[in-house]
């Protein structure tokens, strides 16, 4: 089971890197160039439908009346108050118009009616929640990310709508935006009594354990820059993530489904409603579906169909995404459901017409198909997967479509991907076969360009005309290879103020943004969402992999254990020798302590050391000892400046 872990992960703490009080402040105000960037953005959204305005409000029922969200401890976990920037209607001159307006539509909250029987609470997190009126309760569609804004949410849905019971909750996929929130839909004692069905697709408790345990830590460090965590909402800040208006940091449980739809075409009455479920694994998710209301003529596309074009590989990190496999799954969601008048997705607002639904899941289909057909023709002429990057655009018929704008993922990055889904990072270049650590290659680019303070003049000269990509690139190459000068750090990151200022990407936006903050610094660590409700998922053998990856084999000594689960019957022996940490049977003639509790305490024993253990013989010792080889993951590691380390 090697390589297996929970996304957000199983560390105690997760933080984000934070930036010092008053760090964007240091900002530039827009520049001529990026004023002219902003002027052609407007011009080229000339002409185009807003019938999505009208989409993203229809239905409207109203929000709830405090626009605080909180822990039970009081901790503000979502404020609807942040995103009151956006009611002006011009966009800021530190925003892209076209990503302005994306974020206003994102924005709008509340409870909104899609048919008689569907509603949804949008803008409460990054996802939408779903409730369908069944004979005798609601039918609930994904519950965000975090127990508090599912509960908000359910709570505006008894307000608007009368109290009603739960029959049943479907999950469409395994990201924790869409199953980590059950605690606010469910009690903890019906999750564990099991009698209100929880449906996933086929693999869904595998794949929300699995997706990122070997890079756990560094997903979550790369995410804090993707979704900027640490920056302030606002005109200078974040703006949105692009599928959503921000990610909402609470308490986060990981739910075992009751069943998981494993035939494709499955039809299931619940509650009085037929539903017909289409398994899409592989696409935007390892495990997804779409789910389809025969006797309403409404679809569900889940988070395979989206209000922008959407990533192949995510900027956090990932597997790569196999293209083929989505547009194989839209092409048959056309095929389905040709009378379809209604359309509902996972993030973002449904689709109203018959016709418009078709335009909108053929357009967004071919987009994704012509990046894969081109990516792969350019790949196969012998071009890099940068150079295709940088010619490869979409036809006007379909770049001009909302939809297919590149505010969550972009034609750049996904040329990039399917690239490396093939053929792998190396472009058989031998020069490339051993390149130098960024640390080493800046001392020798600055060195060859004639030092610290060429390089700097030429970078300066280039943030004068506007090359803000080409000056963040020289100044890479001082900051990692003289040791990080403020000089350079401050220029840097004001080119990436720029850059972020005329990034149409709210992705790209965050991550510039994110790095300009670190590049002034200092930065600080911030407390992210409680894990525990995730941690408690784990597996004995899962959390042994998560242990595994964190050894250091400098402090690695030989050592035996076995780990019994009194509560669940499983029993997983643990050994370490020669540096690595294997789980499997005990080796004949080999001496191991047996350490015996329920499972729930030998997670905290193994993954929270400051629990007590409730071991009574050498078990602690032996445990402690197996901690103690273990490195602790830096939740802020350096990404634009050099380790401390000088590695």
């Amino acid at each position: 089971m090697r390589g297996r872990v929970l996304r957000h992960a199983a560390m105690a703490m997760v933080a984000v890197a934070a930036p010092a009080a008053g760090a964007l402040a240091q900002a530039d105000p827009s520049s001529a160039s990026t004023r002219a960037a902003h002027a052609a953005a407007v011009a080229e959204m000339a002409g185009r439908s807003d019938e999505d305005r009208d989409f993203a409000s229809r239905g409207y029922l109203g929000t709830l009346a405090d626009p605080v969200i909180r822990t039970d401890a009081g901790t503000v976990v979502w404020d609807f108050r942040r995103f009151a920037f956006l009611d002006q209607s011009q966009a800021a001159d530190t925003v892209n118009p076209s990503l302005w307006r994306h974020a206003q539509l994102l924005a709008k909250h509340g409870l909104f009616r899609v048919t008689d029987r569907i509603y949804q609470v949008r803008g409460f997190d990054l996802a939408n929640l779903t409730v369908v009126r069944g004979d005798t309760g609601w039918i609930v569609i994904d519950t965000l990310s975090c127990t508090e804004t599912a509960r908000a949410a359910m709570r505006l849905v008894a307000e608007k709508l009368g109290d009603r019971p739960i029959s049943a909750v479907i999950l469409t996929h395994s990201h924790s935006d869409h199953f980590a929130g059950i605690g606010g839909v469910l009690t903890a004692e019906q999750r564990a009594a099991g009698t209100i069905p929880v449906i996933a697709p086929a693999g869904f408790f595998d794949e929300a354990v699995s997706e990122n345990l070997v890079a756990g830590p560094a997903m979550n460090r790369r995410a804090g820059y993707q979704f900027g965590l640490a920056l302030p909402i606002g005109p200078t800040g974040a703006v949105n993530s692009g599928i959503g208006p921000a990610t909402a940091l609470g308490t986060r449980s990981l739910p075992r489904p009751t069943r998981e739809i494993a035939q494709d075409g499955t039809e299931l009455v619940i509650d009085g409603v037929r539903l017909r479920f289409q398994l899409t694994p592989g696409t935007e998710a390892p495990a997804e579906m779409n789910i389809a209301f025969p006797d309403w003529n409404v679809i569900d596309l889940a988070e395979n169909a989206n209000v922008t074009q959407h990533n192949i590989l995510t900027p956090r990190g990932a597997k790569v995404r196999d293209t083929r496999l989505w547009v194989a799954g839209l092409t048959q969601a056309i095929e389905r459901n040709p009378d379809a008048t209604v359309m509902i997705t996972s993030h973002g607002w449904p689709r109203f017409g018959r016709d418009r639904i078709r335009d909108f899941l053929t357009k967004q289909r071919d987009a994704y198909a012509f990046l894969h057909d081109q990516t792969v023709r350019l790949m196969n002429a012998g071009l890099t997967a940068d150079a295709i990057a940088a010619q490869l655009k979409l036809p006007d018929a379909l770049a001009r479509e909302w939809y297919n704008r590149p505010y969550y993922g972009s034609i750049s990055f996904n040329a990039r991907a399917i690239y490396q889904f093939y053929l792998g990072w190396y472009d058989a270049n031998p020069a490339h076969l051993a390149a130098r650590s960024p640390i080493d290659a800046g001392r020798r680019y600055v060195s060859a360009m004639g030092g610290t303070a060429k390089v700097m003049s030429l970078a300066q000269a280039a943030y004068g005309t506007g090359d803000y990509a080409w000056a963040a690139e020289l100044l890479n190459h001082v900051v990692m290879g003289e040791g990080a000068p403020a000089d350079a750090r401050a220029l840097l990151a004001r080119c990436y103020d720029q850059l972020a200022w005329q990034s149409e990407n709210a992705l790209w936006r965050n991550m510039y943004l994110s790095a300009a903050a670190d590049l002034r610094g200092p930065a600080a660590t911030r407390p992210s969402t409680s894990q525990s409700g995730l941690v408690n998922g784990l597996s004995l053998a899962q959390a042994v992999d998560l242990m595994a990856i964190r050894l250091d084999p400098a402090k690695a000594r030989d050592l035996a254990i076995t780990l019994k689960a009194t509560d669940t019957d499983e029993v997983v022996s643990v050994r370490v020798e020669n540096g690595v940490l294997i789980a499997g049977k005990p080796s004949p003639g080999r001496s191991y302590v047996t350490v015996a509790a329920p499972r729930a305490e030998l997670l905290s024993m193994l993954l929270a050391p400051s629990k007590a253990n409730p071991a009574g013989n050498d078990g602690p010792d032996a445990v402690r000892s197996l901690r103690e080889m273990l490195d602790k993951p830096s939740p802020s590691f350096a990404i634009v400046v050099p380790p401390p380390s000088g590695g």
